[in-house]
């Protein structure tokens, strides 16, 4: 398969916030849908630094995250893998190669920044009322991937449903 010379191929990360059941999203004004905090990974940042950083700056919430045990080495340094990966057309010759990672709160009570929410841009949401919000399919699937992975803290431990 040959690559077109001008195709551009930038590399993002997504960020599912799974916080008792529910997940963190905000509303993307350009795009005019609900999406999980994310963006370009800036040069020399490692992609899980990137995702941490995403959902600081889009929502002032501090995250942990989740991911499959890394192998236990000592070297090389084991990063958090990504839940999926997965090809975005952003406009002619233009496309995401986006990271998608899992994420829990560092503290159980938090709460959006104040930024976010007076702007009702941002917040938290259960499975059940994504279809309301218009939420795509993606979005539906990977929630439902995320909460499910994600266990509650009164479930003694169980992944959520």
């Amino acid at each position: 398969m040959t690559v077109a010379p001008d195709l551009v191929r930038e590399f993002t990360v997504a960020v599912f916030v799974v916080n008792r059941g529910q997940v963190l999203l905000l509303f993307h004004p350009k795009l005019g849908m609900w999406l999980p905090p994310g963006g370009h990974i800036e040069s020399g940042e490692l992609p899980d630094e990137a995702a941490v950083r995403e959902v600081l700056e889009e929502t002032g919430v501090p995250v942990r995250l989740v991911g499959e045990p890394p192998l236990e080495v000592e070297y090389p340094r084991q990063l958090v893998r990504p839940a999926g990966v997965q090809l975005e057309d952003i406009a002619p010759g233009h496309q995401h190669i986006d990271l998608v990672y899992f994420a829990e709160p560092l503290d159980e009570d938090c709460a959006v920044s104040e930024e976010c929410v007076r702007r009702d841009r941002a917040g938290w949401y259960s499975p059940s009322e994504l279809e309301a919000l218009g939420a795509n399919e993606e979005i539906r699937a990977w929630v439902a991937r995320a909460v499910g992975r994600i266990p509650r803290p009164h479930d003694g431990g169980q992944a959520s449903e």
